[in-house]
Parts: structure tokens; C-alpha cells; sequence
């Protein structure tokens, strides 16, 4: 453990694209404490940088990894997430689950985007006609977040970003779903340091409070926007993601074991649309399913128990066939905003609900 904390320190400046691959234990084979029973789920996917928030796709039969890169900085952590200073994004790439990682190296810097003043957080990532799009949040030089984009013609990049974010855009988690029809579609946003209920009036409020309202008033959520052709625009206005109670009523705010926070992601299975997010302050992953990528989506239950860690972060995705759950915790650091990245097998009842992952 010594030497690869030491190895994390050393790597954190790095600011030049260098491959490097980095093996760790297969991700099924989780260590054992003394007597014999797991002390984790699944084993960091890297150890030669502090990973979190891990984006998966498949590109090219490869596996494709767009996270978070978590440095140390010492700021004192709030609930605004200064703490959480990242400045610039990884690529990992493995050719299946459990087998070696490589590190690419440096894709994109906040000094490389024009418009950015700090705190790149959480990525995702799109494919189309011969472009990838790596889509991100960063405060912009007001100290509000928007998101932009930025293009590259490999999946592991360079990524050379836009001169402006996208227009509409605001708060964090970016994840692009795109559909068997050919649409795509882009869920984001985060409260708390996310800033999303600074939004409430359609336009960022400076004033408005730190957190989102707590009372029984319906809950805050998710923003949706379909995305344009040439995928760096909106296609009509954002609308809320709508999540619903098994009655068809709007989840409420004092809901926090269900409502949404943060870290949304969309995949499809059997024609059914499965909307999946953080609770935030209660740690868990859960689902709600739809029957349109746009809406509306009842609640289903928990995919992930709470995580090492105050964050929790993932993104889900099928490989030769088996379906995956990436996601972070921090069993390296310790530490809340160092983290690191695993993966481990997401498995379904034969009606299609998602089985609870207790990591």
C-alpha cells in the first residue's frame, strides 16, 4: 500500500499524455481480511492515479473508461465540493473486465478550455461518425458550472474542447444516452455544489439556497435535453427528468432515499428504459424505469448499497453479453475525495429488476 500511494503522489502532476498500464487484482477477486471473508466487492480497476466517477463504454470491442481524475489539494472538505479540485481527465482502456488497464494519459485540461475557470468533475462520453465527444462540467470563470465539449478523432483523445459551453447547459454529471433510433440524449445535473437548485427559476440565482428544499414539496431533479445532429447542441429546450412513486406521484424532497441528487445514467434493456442516479447524503445508488428515454420513470428500488467513501458514482453497461456495474469508493486513500474506480457484475431477476449490490 506504501509504495502505490507513493506512486499516486508522483503521478498527480503529470500534465503530458503518457500511456501507462497499471494491473491490480481481477476485478471478481476481491481480498480477504485474516479470517478468511471479503473486505471488498472488487479491487481498483488503478493505483497509479486516483480515479472516481467512472463513465464506461465499448468502442472498437475495447472497454473505454471516462472518470474523474481526484487529486489532493488540502482544502478543507465543505458541502459545496471545493475540496473536489480536479484539473484535468484520464482515459483508461482495457480489453475486458479483469484484464490489464492502460492509462493514456492527459485527454484534456482545464487550461485547454477556453471558457473554464476550475473544477473539472464528472465526464461522459459519445461516439458518432468518426468523432468522439468526451462531454464536461467545469465552473466557468463566474464560478458557475456549465457543460461543455469537446471532440477528438480517438476515443482515447486528445480531446480539443469548444470555444463556449453548451448553449442551455448548466450544472454537472453529463451522461449521453444514445438511442437504437439514432437520437441521443444528455441527463445532467447535481444539487448541493452542483448548484441545480440554483436553477429552479430557469436561471442561476446567486442567492438562492446552498441546498435543495426539504420539505414535502416534490423533489428537484434530473434535467434531460435531446441532443443535435452534429451532438454539441441542444435540440429543443431542457425539460426535468420525471420521477415517479409507485402511485405515479412525484418523488418529494424529504424522499432522500429515493429522490435524485446526482450521478444520473440511462441505459436500455428488453425495451425498457432504466434511469439510474446517486441519492447523495444517503449514499445509495437506485433505478426507476421507463418506457421512452425522455420519461416518465417509476421508481424500482436500490442497484447499490452505500460505498467507502461520501460519494457514490457510476455508469452501467453490457459486454460481450454480461451487464456491468463501474463505480468508486476509496479503498486506497481512505479519503472521501480520493477515490478510486472498480467494476463488478450487475445481475437481473427474470422480470428485469436489477438484484442489490452490497459492496
Amino acid at each position: 500500500m506504501a509504495a502505490s500511494l507513493a506512486l499516486l503522489a508522483a503521478c498527480q502532476s503529470t500534465e503530458t499524455k503518457q500511456e501507462t498500464t497499471a494491473t491490480t487484482a481481477p476485478a471478481e477477486a476481491p481480498k480477504a481480511d485474516s479470517a478468511g471473508a471479503k473486505k471488498y466487492l472488487s479491487e481498483p480497476l488503478i493505483s497509479n492515479i486516483y480515479t472516481a466517477d467512472p463513465s464506461a463504454h465499448v468502442f472498437n470491442g475495447k472497454i473505454y473508461i471516462y472518470p474523474s481524475h481526484d487529486i489532493e489539494t488540502g482544502m478543507p472538505e465543505n458541502d459545496k465540493g471545493d475540496h473536489f479540485a480536479m484539473n484535468d481527465y484520464h482515459i483508461l482502456s482495457m480489453d475486458s473486465v479483469g484484464s490489464k488497464v492502460t492509462d493514456h494519459g492527459v485527454a484534456l485540461s482545464v487550461k485547454d478550455i477556453p471558457w473554464a475557470g476550475r473544477q473539472l468533475w464528472a465526464p461522459d462520453a459519445a461516439f458518432k461518425s468518426g468523432t468522439y465527444y468526451l462531454y464536461f462540467p467545469v465552473k466557468d470563470k463566474q464560478d458557475v458550472f456549465r457543460i461543455g465539449v469537446a471532440t477528438s478523432t480517438s476515443p482515447s483523445g486528445p480531446f480539443k474542447a469548444e470555444a463556449t459551453p453548451i448553449a442551455g447547459s448548466f450544472s454537472i454529471d453529463p451522461a449521453v444516452f444514445q438511442d437504437t433510433d439514432g437520437n441521443a440524449y444528455m441527463y445532467f445535473g447535481g444539487l448541493w455544489g452542483g448548484q441545480l437548485q440554483r436553477w429552479q427559476k430557469g436561471t442561476y440565482d446567486a442567492n438562492a439556497a446552498e441546498k435543495e428544499p426539504s420539505t414535502d414539496v416534490p423533489a428537484l431533479s434530473a434535467r434531460m435535453g435531446k441532443l443535435s445532429a452534429d451532438m454539441k447542441h441542444f435540440d429543443g429546450p431542457v425539460q426535468d427528468v420525471k420521477i415517479l412513486d409507485e402511485a405515479g406521484k412525484p418523488l418529494l424532497a424529504s424522499d432522500t432515499k429515493r429522490r435524485f441528487f446526482e450521478g444520473g445514467w440511462l441505459h436500455k434493456y428488453n425495451g425498457k428504459y432504466y434511469f439510474s442516479y446517486s441519492t447523495g447524503d444517503t449514499h445509495l445508488l437506485v433505478y426507476a424505469v421507463g418506457d421512452n428515454p425522455t420519461g416518465p420513470f417509476t421508481y424500482k428500488g436500490v442497484i447499490m448499497q452505500p460505498v467507502e467513501g461520501w460519494t457514490t458514482h457510476h455508469s452501467i453497461i453490457e459486454v460481450k453479453g454480461k451487464w456491468y456495474i463501474f463505480y468508486h469508493d476509496t479503498q486506497l486513500s481512505g479519503k472521501t475525495w480520493l477515490r478510486n474506480i472498480k467494476v463488478t457484475e450487475l445481475k437481473r431477476k427474470a422480470d428485469g429488476s436489477i438484484e442489490t449490490i452490497v459492496p
